[in-house]
């Protein structure tokens, strides 16, 4: 029988890869960002707008659909594709991280973790084995095994949560019972360069189907995000696709592809939408400001997306002004196809041999700002 999953390195130039991971719902070109849909939905995009802007993968939480509208209710139905109406290929976190965020309201140990729901306060429990359940129901393609995630900065928690994390990872390998589902395992270890080279060797160790780096950008400086990169980056396998798990902006596209990653997901781009700003080179924008009032330029002069090439700043800043849910829908549009493009253009810089040239140009844009 033909495998579901595999992995084609198409090009590379220095640690930068382009690359193909073939799944039940469609090739996913890598490097790629995938927009974060939490409970089953881009914040205010359909389907339709996503695919406008070449959306390759997209990913929803464990954590939120399990306890609305519930796992089951989706299985029904007969997979979070359906239920959603995406046709592309989905990846679904365990949830380990939204209950790893909860402080104060659960409890760890080395077989699970019991929680109170955010939503009612009723109690759960989340194991390897039912986080895997629950992402079966759900039935994305890419699914996550169940980790700990620590504060970074801790070295004797994080020693303790990486070990959980191998056990766990172990776990979840042997309930996985679906075949047409790729599994990845998850990197952790905080700031720690050996603790990480300790977890990167055993987790590729295990037969997981892709490799995720964990526990970044959680309060850790932009330095020592990319040491961690580098030190796992000799040792992940080159024959599989990396995931790094949470990261969102252009900057940290570009200087994690350089590090040899290939997936990226944030939550920043619709997050950044809902509160006025907007993507710009490599800082950004806040388009509720007074000064664009009458302002009859483009969001951004150049890009190409649906947002920039039809409507001015004054207009956004108009929709913005009397709160139109507009505003939010094409300041999304806009932040989501920044950083797909930017993915693509890198991905077609490393295939065509002018990445150098590529870093040139956009490391001349001024450097990250955000206007108040």
């Amino acid at each position: 029988m033909v495998q579901p999953f595999t992995f084609d390195l198409v090009a590379q130039d220095g640690h930068a890869r382009a690359g193909i991971f073939h799944t039940p719902h469609g090739e996913i070109r890598t490097p790629v960002f995938a927009p974060v849909g939490t409970q089953g939905t881009v914040k205010s995009l359909t389907p339709s707008h996503l695919e406008e802007i070449q959306a390759n993968l997209i990913l929803a939480n464990t954590y939120h659909l399990y306890l609305r509208p519930g796992d089951e209710l989706i299985a029904e139905v007969g997979s979070l594709h359906s239920f959603m109406n995406w046709p592309g290929p989905i990846l679904t976190d365990s949830g380990g991280f939204q209950v790893f965020s909860l402080a104060g309201i659960r409890d760890i140990d080395d077989d699970g973790v019991t929680f109170k729901s955010h939503v009612d306060g009723s109690t759960h429990r989340f194991t390897p084995e039912r986080a895997i359940a629950i992402q079966e129901n759900l039935g994305a393609d890419i699914i996550m095994a169940f980790d700990e995630c620590a504060e970074p900065y801790e070295r004797a928690y994080n020693e303790q949560a990486m070990a959980r994390t191998h056990a766990w990872a172990e776990r979840c390998l042997r309930a996985k019972t679906r075949a047409d589902q790729a599994l990845f395992g998850i990197v952790q270890g905080g700031i720690f360069p050996d603790l990480r080279a300790q977890s990167a060797e055993f987790i590729t160790s295990l037969d997981f189907a892709g490799n995720a780096i964990g526990g970044l950008s959680v309060g850790e400086t932009k330095e020592e995000m990319h040491a961690i990169l580098e030190t796992v980056d000799g040792i992940l396998p080159e024959n599989k696709p990396r995931y790094l798990m949470g990261v969102g902006t252009p900057d940290d596209l570009v200087n994690g592809i350089l590090r040899g990653v290939d997936i990226f997901d944030c939550v920043l781009p619709t997050r950044l939408a809902r509160h006025k700003a907007a993507f710009h080179g490599r800082g950004r924008i806040n388009i509720g400001q007074a000064k664009y009032a009458t302002d009859p330029n483009s969001l951004v002069e150049d890009c190409s997306c649906y947002t920039c090439e039809n409507f001015s700043r004054a207009y956004l800043r108009h929709l913005i002004s009397v709160k139109e849910m507009l505003g939010s829908t094409l300041l999304s549009l806009h932040n989501l196809h920044t950083l797909i493009h930017l993915a693509g253009q890198m991905r077609q810089a490393i295939i065509d041999g002018s990445l150098d040239a590529f870093l040139k140009n956009y490391f001349q844009q001024p450097s990250s700002h955000i206007e108040q």
